[in-house]
This record gives C-alpha cells, structure tokens and sequence, in this order.
C-alpha cells in the first residue's frame, strides 16, 4: 500500500455523510450513533484520503449478522483486527477509501478515546499542525512502507491521545 498524505479536502465531510447513510441503512435499529473519526475529520488537517467511520451500536456481537450486507456494499470484513470488541471493515483494497470501526455502546474506553483525539485536534491547531507535519514527512521518508509510516508516528500519537483524554476530562466532557 502507497502512503500518501494529502491536503485537507472538504469534500471528506460529503463522503464521509454518505457513507454513514448507507452503514445506518445496513445497521438499522442496532445503531446508536455514527461518527467521522480520524485525521479526514479534523478541518485544515492533511490526511491520507481515507475516511474513518465510527458507528457506535447496542451489541457488537450482532453486528456479525450484517457482514453479507457490507460486503455488498464494497466492503472487507476483518473481524476485530487486532481490538477486542471492535468491528473493522475496510473498503477500496490497496487504495483504501474507508475504514470503518464498530464498536459496542458500553466499551467507553474505545469510544472516547477516538472521539477525545479528533475534538483535540479540533480545537488545537498547533498539534494538529505538528501532526500534520510529521505525517507528511513520514509518507515522503516510507511511501511505500505503511509499517515504518505508523511506527513513525507512533510515539505522537500516544503522547497526543493523554492529553487529549486529559483534555476532555478538565473540560468536563469524558464520561468513564
């Protein structure tokens, strides 16, 4: 897979609208909320141009039954991948386009944490600039490479992750 780290483009809010549209069609009422999560959710963030979805549902366990239904929506069934409790469907192959990552309404740790990272960057410019910075010289230092891309900015990411969750518990807004 090509890393490619590209300006922000509005038109991932658009896609990113449509696409929720479509996953609530197929989760119906298991769904409780739907959220764009990741860098194409932050405005004026570069991003690779790959729309993260976060729907958040009543009980991920049944979440398998609609595997058919997202397949035939484009998308590759991954099981947990790696996050116990998650469900993760990848669309677009090598040239990836959106992720999406389901997770039960009672693992709050995994919800606020995405959520916590993108308001964060929100409301943070000059993280979000550092990010931004340091992914576009990790996709020009391993473009073809996703591993050392990732591992790359690993270390930020974690350290950005407590403050964000930091953040949000000063400001009142996370709920363990």
């Amino acid at each position: 897979m090509k890393v490619r780290v590209v300006p922000y483009n509005p038109v991932w809010k658009l896609e990113f609208e449509r696409e929720a549209d479509s996953i609530a069609e197929i989760l119906g009422d298991l769904l409780v909320s739907i959220h764009h999560i990741g860098s194409t959710a932050v405005e004026g963030l570069c991003a690779k141009p790959i729309i993260d979805i976060m729907p958040v549902v009543t009980d991920v366990e049944k979440v398998d039954d609609f595997d058919e239904s997202f397949r035939k929506s484009g998308y590759e069934c991954m099981g947990e991948f790696g996050i116990p409790g998650r469900r993760y469907y990848r669309k677009g192959g090598d040239d990836r386009t959106h992720q999406i990552h389901i997770f039960g309404m009672t693992d709050k740790e995994n919800i606020e944490r995405h959520l916590a990272v993108r308001d964060y960057l929100r409301k943070h410019a000059e993280v979000a600039e550092r990010y931004g910075a340091l992914k576009k010289h990790l996709a020009q230092k391993f473009p073809l490479d996703i591993e050392g891309y990732c591992e790359g900015k690993d270390a930020f990411v974690k350290a950005m992750e407590i403050d964000a969750l930091r953040w949000k518990m000063l400001i009142g807004e996370y709920r363990k």
